[in-house]
Order: C-alpha cells, then structure tokens, then sequence
C-alpha cells in the first residue's frame, strides 16, 4: 500500500514554461557560437522552405519543452527539509535539509520584475552549487523564504508560516552619486578603459586585420563596461540592514538582488583602501563565506559607516586603529612596497594589511582560523624574517608578511591558542538567534 505523503506539492509560476522553452534555442546559439564557419555553411544553404519548416518544428518543440519542464517540477516544504523534484525523462530529487541552510536569497531579473516573479537560491552547507526554484510570484517568494528560515531557526511548522520576514534595521545605504565617484576614482576603471582605446588602433597598424581587432577589443570593451557601467548598475542602491537572520543586502539597477549574510558563517573580512579614495576617507568592504558567492559587503563609504557594518557582520570584532610595520630590514627582500605591510592582533582578531597604493587590510576573528603555518625563504632566513599565514574557512589565506623571525615563532604558537580558544567560546551558528 502506497505511503500517504503528509505535506503538499507545489509547482513553481506559470510564467515558468516560457523562461524554460529557451533552453532549446540555447543549445543551438551555443553550437553556432561554437563553430560559427559550419554554422553559416549551414544556415547559407538552407531554403526559405526548409528555414521555415525548421521554425516549424522548433518553436512548438522549445514550447512544449518548456511546458513538460515546468509540468513535472514540484517542490514541497516537510517539517525538516525541502525537496524539489525535477526531470521530464531522468527525474532527480533534491532533498535540502533546513538545519544546513545558511542563506536564501532572491533575486529579479529586468523581465521578472515587469512579469511580478522572483527566483530563489538556496545556499546550503557544504556544497558548492545552489539549488534554485524559478521562477515564484514575487509575494510567493517571500512568504516561502521566511518559512524556510522560520523552520531552520526551529519555529514549529505550524507557526512558521505565521512568523513572517524578520524586522530589518537599516545600517546602511550607498547614494548613486558616491557609487558613481568612486567609480571614476577606481584606478582598475580607467586602466582597462585605457587598454580598450589603446590596443585595437595599434593592432590595426600591425597586422591590418578586421578580425584581429575585432577579437581583441571587443574583449577589453567589454571589460572596461564591467568595470565601470556593469559595476555602477549591478551595485546602484546598495542598502545594508541588520536583522535577526543576518545582515541583508539589496541592490541592482536593472537585475534586483536580496541577499543574506548568513550569522557566524563569514570567515573574513577585506576593508579595501584605493589610492584615490584615501582624501574622501572611503573604503570598500569584502567579505568571504564559507560555501556562498557573496562577496561585497559594501561597495563603497565612509570608514568609520564601514567599520560598524563590520562590528555587525563579526560581532565584537574591533578593526584595529594601527598596525605594526616589519622591521627596516625588511626592505632587503622587497624594496618599498614593504612600508604597506601591517599586522594588529587583538584578543578577538587577526589583522594583517598589504598593499601600498591599493590597501587590503584582511580581518580574520580568532575563532575562524583553520590552521596556522610559518614560512621562510632562504634570503628572508638570511635576513631573519618570515611569514605568518592563516588558513581561514572559503579557501582564503592571510598573511602577515616580512615579520621578524623571533616575533613570528611566537606568533604562531599564540595565534594556536587564541583559534582553540576562539572556537570554544564562539557563538552557535544559529538562524535568528
């Protein structure tokens, strides 16, 4: 006798199909993008009656595609997990367990926010990819995005549905008028604009290709856009707000992105000085998390605004007002760009700066120190120095680099000790806590 399911199915938008019915034309774009010279033999000696018997068959193909796709996706919430079942001839079954989730974010492309739908990425403890479901009604979304979070953070299921979106405390919002100064005050903005004005004119006068050219800056136009028009619309209305979930950002111009900072899963923290910021007392703040894709925590304000969205996202974590310089000696090994070098140690981080005109100053808590390592070149033993790295969770490292040698040693034996103490009186990790 077959079990009697006791929760409900649900199939995502009826705006779905559509979205899907693409993923034909797709495959077709990929392989004329692939090998374009077949691709327009083909195309070249195809008749006005083939062309159109082909249309024929694709466009009701790509539509019922994308019926049969969206027909056979469901998705349901139990009391301890989500699962999603998808496949039209191979089906697959995902099954997300709440407890392991550390961030839901929802997103809108241009044309889901004129059709009223969101898509929503689940960010799940351990792996790497994200599980979606797109396209929900907007409203759907985030009623289902506080469930979810309600019953991860241990509400009863019959109450999470009740709880609602956690209140959110504005920390921060970027103007468009600072987001785009500080653009034009980024050295990467004008460099690679530089390069795409640059390069093609002197390609054409050494080989005279059209395809050479062609080839070549339209890539490095494409860069400079990304640097500078793709970065102002992808961050324009920057707004960061603290909630019991964690710290929520929204932005976008065109494409509109909720995410979440997820509690005690940020490993490190990079405040970001360029050069020409320095006079305006600007920073950038970056962030890694542990199985997340979130990376910018604040594109752009002033530091004393930035270091308290740091105090929020690492809680009682202090940035350090001044760091140590290595040695003089230290110049020995690498000429000038040594004076950018730093190192603070509190009693709940690791701070460690390097660059000179473009400043990084990494922050990695106690608590979130993997493992700790030293190293020595033979010309650094020469000179009695070395370096100090912390192996922190994201696959990141921080260095303090250049320390003197006796300095190092003690170092590492002291930073053990913090990290095993760091861990034991280290928060849980716990959704609305």
């Amino acid at each position: 006798m077959r079990e009697q399911v006791p929760f409900s199915e649900r199939r995502l938008h009826p705006v779905t199909p559509f979205r899907r019915a693409w993923a034909p034309v797709t495959v077709l774009a990929g392989w004329a993008v692939h090998d374009p010279n077949q691709a327009r033999e083909q195309l070249t000696g195809l008749t006005t009656t083939a062309l159109l018997a082909g249309l024929a068959v694709l466009v009701p193909g790509a539509a019922l595609y994308g019926f049969l796709s969206w027909w056979f996706t469901h998705f349901a919430v139990t009391d301890t997990e989500l699962r999603i079942r998808t496949g039209l001839l191979f089906r697959r079954t995902a099954h997300i367990r709440l407890e392991r989730l550390q961030a839901v974010d929802i997103t809108q492309p241009l044309l889901a926010r004129v059709a009223g739908v969101a898509k929503l990425k689940l960010d799940v403890v351990g792996t790497d990819s994200k599980d979606e479901l797109a396209y929900l009604g907007e409203g759907e979304a985030r009623r289902l995005r506080a469930e979810l979070l309600a019953r991860a953070a241990g509400f009863a299921p019959e109450s999470a549905g009740e709880v609602g979106e956690a209140p959110v405390r504005r920390l921060l919002h970027v103007p468009p008028g600072v987001l785009a100064v500080s653009l034009a005050l980024t050295g990467a903005t004008w460099g690679s604009l530089a390069a795409a004005l640059v390069v093609p004119p002197l390609l054409w006068f050494a080989t005279h290709s059209v395809w050479t050219v062609l080839a070549t800056g339209l890539p490095l136009l494409g860069a400079a856009g990304a640097s500078s028009v793709g970065r102002f619309v992808g961050e324009y209305d920057w707004t960061v707000g603290e909630s019991p979930d964690g710290l929520r950002i929204d932005h976008g111009l065109l494409d509109r992105a909720h995410e979440t900072v997820p509690p005690g899963r940020v490993q490190t923290v990079r405040i970001v000085e360029p050069l020409l910021w320095r006079r305006r007392g600007w920073v950038r703040v970056e962030l890694d998390v542990a199985g997340s894709s979130n990376s910018v925590l604040v594109p752009v304000a002033p530091r004393e605004v930035a270091e308290a969205v740091v105090a929020a996202v690492l809680p009682g974590v202090t940035v350090p007002a001044s760091l140590e310089r290595p040695p003089r000696r230290a110049g020995w090994c690498v000429p000038f760009w040594w004076r950018g070098y730093g190192l603070a140690v509190t009693d709940t981080v690791f701070a460690a700066r390097h660059g000179l005109l473009r400043r990084r100053l990494s922050l990695v808590p106690h608590a979130k120190a993997q493992s700790v390592r030293l190293t020595q070149g033979p010309w650094a033993r020469f000179k009695g120095l070395a370096d100090v790295h912390i192996d922190a969770g994201a696959g990141r490292t921080v260095t303090a680099r250049l320390r003197d040698a006796t300095e190092a040693d003690r170092l590492l034996l002291a930073q053990a000790d913090r990290s095993r103490t760091g861990r034991r009186e280290a928060l849980p990790d716990r959704w609305m806590a």
